[in-house]
């Protein structure tokens, strides 16, 4: 099943006015096993000279691309148990899988089986499941979207959300606005604060201009800045209260332009995986947020929007970092059958 970032429903009210409370934990990421300098992308210069791009690597960002020989299936179970370890909980517990990924293998014929290779392979086997792909690089944050409105209207009580992709074809690892990574990305999206690293969504937009769609277009800052009033208006803020933007990785003059004229603050941005990870498709955002988090600039109870953007689509989903603490067992029949991670530095990186 295929759903387009245009059919989530509109994020619930803010908690303080009546809504339930929905949270996003144990956000983990792995990425391409393989990590390799940008002189070694094929064809770079070639490119660039055909971009009207001077081949400065310090001034685009270029810097490690990181390549994996894995399937999507095993890099979506891998990040999938980081992400269960670290909420403390079993595939049994989890009752909904959404699946984001750029390009899906395949075709009608073979979506049946991936389905069902990543369902074994992530344990969520009994879970029903979402496929998202029509953002491209704005699935994950449609699907962490869906995923609240799943838990807030009481669809669903856990939702693991899961992004995967790789290049497959080595001539177009990069692109005039970012260096592709191969890997994944996941969190848990439930009522209530999983493990140790857990946030509130706070708030959240998506908008789109449909005559911009289209792959040649630019990123639309007009976007960004409809995106920021709407969940501004909502969480009763102002932008300056926003205290990181966890945005995607594209090249850096492209990053601080748009993101500055969208309203933020260049101390407001995070640049320096842009040169460490390089764009890793939807999967940024929780990159970043993994990284900022692993670093200790993330305060409790600071405010911290995901973002992304591409032509036509810009989404933000605003966060509430929880103070650090493990939620207690609810029932005895669901009690987690492994115990939450002990060793959060590698779950929380991956492998880099």
């Amino acid at each position: 099943m295929s759903l387009p970032y245009a059919l989530p429903a509109p994020a619930p009210a803010p908690a303080q006015a009546g809504a339930p409370a929905v949270h996003l934990s144990a956000p983990r990421y792995v990425l391409g096993e393989t990590p390799a300098d940008h002189t070694t992308v094929e064809g770079l210069l070639e490119r660039a000279r055909g971009f009207g791009m001077p081949p400065r690597a310090d001034l685009w960002g270029w810097g490690t691309v990181h390549r994996t020989a894995k399937t999507l299936e095993a890099l979506a179970a891998e990040t999938a148990a980081a992400t269960l370890d670290g909420a403390g909980v079993s595939p049994g517990q989890v009752d909904c899988l959404i699946l984001c990924s750029t390009r899906f293998p395949g075709g009608p014929r073979t979506h049946g089986a991936f389905v069902e290779n990543v369902m074994a392979a992530t344990g969520l086997g009994a879970a029903a499941f979402t496929g998202l792909t029509l953002g491209r690089c704005a699935n994950l944050l449609a699907g962490i979207r869906t995923g609240q409105a799943y838990v807030a209207s009481g669809m669903h009580r856990r939702v693991m959300v899961i992004t995967a992709d790789r290049v497959t074809d080595e001539a177009v690892r990069m692109e005039n606005f970012a260096l592709f990574t191969d890997g994944a990305a996941s969190c848990l999206i439930s009522a209530e604060p999983l493990g140790d690293d857990a946030y509130e969504i706070v708030a959240g937009a998506g908008a789109q201009d449909p005559a911009g769609l289209d792959w040649s277009n630019e990123i639309s800052s007009d976007l960004a800045r409809e995106v920021n009033e709407r969940i501004l208006d909502e969480a009763g803020m102002k932008i300056g209260d926003i205290h990181g933007v966890l945005h995607a990785n594209l090249y850096k003059p492209l990053v601080v332009l748009k993101e500055r004229q969208a309203g933020f603050t260049r101390e407001q941005l995070f640049l320096d995986n842009i040169p460490r990870v390089g764009h890793c498709f939807a999967a940024d955002p929780l990159i970043n947020l993994v990284d900022r988090d692993a670093a200790g600039a993330l305060k409790p109870h600071g405010h911290y929007l995901l973002a992304s953007s591409v032509p036509g689509v810009r989404i933000g989903v605003l966060l509430r970092r929880l103070p650090h603490h493990t939620a207690p067992d609810t029932a005895p029949d669901t009690a987690p059958d492994t115990a939450p991670d002990t060793a959060p530095d590698a779950a929380r990186l991956g492998d880099h």
